[in-house]
């Protein structure tokens, strides 16, 4: 049996020492306050709650990520959350319960049973968006806007956001009749961008020839905004619910384009990431040099119907650990100035002064060596004239 240090952390678990976490929290608060300023109303739900409140709507993925446990009191079995949304869905349902569309905004620690991928935390710090009450494009529109600012604000340049729409497949499924083994089946293939093998599985299906060749392009049809003329042409037999899930996403394309000029816009009807409870259209953001996304979201409406009221809904999250990684924006730290061991009424004056107009002042302690340096101050307070002065360590 290996045996670990008490220092050892679990694998995918982190811990944020005081630089990275300063930073961390600059950021933190840029992205708050960013939110808030467009109407954003912060909400913090609690990091442990009841496992069927946690997995509402969101299918068995997130079921396979969530920590579970007994609670000693109830006997109930309880969740530590892997993702928020669920729970500002009921906040807006149950808690808040307003006629009004309602726009919540939230960060705290989520918990994963697994890695994303290989070397991702378990242990992601999920900011996010979401806006309740609205079920036209301009609440999309809205949300994927304050996604990308939130990307601007943390110093991320050259975004590429992936969109496309669930009822595009959800149509066609539908059209082929297809039963919920061979639709997750297809949905599956469709993920890995697998031709051959959606071509062999559709081919096995008892199905008309023409709803077949539409459903095995579905792969292809992805990329720049042309794409959706492309998918136009080709899915013309589809029906009204897909020519209008394509006419939709072009409206959104042009839009989130028109407000946000220098974002790389790529449409992926394959794209279907929660597909299994999202209704409409979803989307992830990307950087080149990362493979998966940093970023997702969609439209989920009436999640909030298990808890009393169904409400349309859209909105995003992203890992503020992630953002922090891939940030080019200087992080600001106070200046830090030793100030000595003294009990001079003056002398505390002067610090109480210093810390008042931004500056970070450490007091030294009786016996402690001077060591200003070790202790990453610049300045110390020195007697000058007879007044307490700021004396840079250069000089």
């Amino acid at each position: 049996m290996t045996l670990y240090g008490h220092w050892v952390l679990p694998q995918g678990i982190e811990e944020a020492l005081p630089d990275q976490a300063m930073r961390l929290e600059s950021l933190r608060r840029n992205l708050l306050d960013l939110y808030m300023s467009w109407g954003y109303e912060m909400v913090m739900p609690p990091f442990i709650d009841h496992i069927e409140s946690l997995l509402i709507g969101t299918g068995y993925d997130l079921d396979l990520q969530t920590f579970k446990l007994v609670d000693q009191l109830s006997g109930r079995t309880l969740g530590i959350r892997a993702d928020m949304t669920p729970q500002a869905a009921r906040i807006d349902a149950h808690q808040l319960r307003r006629d009004v569309p309602t726009r919540l905004c939230y960060i705290g620690t989520v918990l994963h049973t697994r890695s994303d991928s290989f070397g991702s935390s378990r242990s992601p710090l999920q900011v996010g968006a979401e806006l309740y009450g609205h079920a036209g494009i301009e609440s999309d529109v809205e949300i994927l806007d304050l996604m990308l600012k939130s990307f601007e604000a943390a110093g991320i340049g050259e975004i590429y956001l992936d969109i496309g729409h669930v009822e595009v497949y959800k149509g066609l499924a539908r059209l082929a009749g297809l039963d919920s083994e061979d639709e997750i089946r297809l949905f599956e293939l469709l993920q890995q961008k697998a031709a051959t093998e959606i071509a062999e599985l559709v081919a096995s299906w008892s199905i008309d020839a023409s709803v077949a060749t539409m459903l095995t392009r579905l792969a292809e049809l992805n990329g720049d905004v042309s794409t959706i003329g492309r998918a136009r042409e080709q899915l013309a037999q589809a029906g009204s619910e897909v020519m209008s899930a394509i006419a939709y996403l072009e409206q959104l394309a042009n839009l989130v384009s028109q407000h946000n000029p220098g974002v790389r816009l790529n449409v992926d009807l394959a794209e279907l990431h929660g597909y299994h409870y999202h209704t409409g259209v979803v989307f992830g953001a990307f950087v080149p040099q990362m493979g998966q996304e940093i970023a997702r979201g969609g439209r989920y409406d009436d999640i909030g119907k298990v808890f009393g009221r169904a409400r349309p809904a859209t909105g995003f999250s992203t890992d503020l650990k992630q953002l922090l990684q891939l940030s080019t924006c200087e992080i600001t730290t106070p200046q830090k100035v030793l100030a000595p061991v003294d009990d001079d009424d003056e002398l505390q004056a002067k610090i109480e002064a210093l810390r008042a107009q931004g500056y970070c002042v450490t007091k030294m302690l009786p016996g402690q060596v001077d060591d200003a340096v070790a202790l990453g101050c610049k300045q110390r307070l020195g007697r000058i004239d007879g007044q307490w002065q700021l004396v840079s360590l250069d000089s």
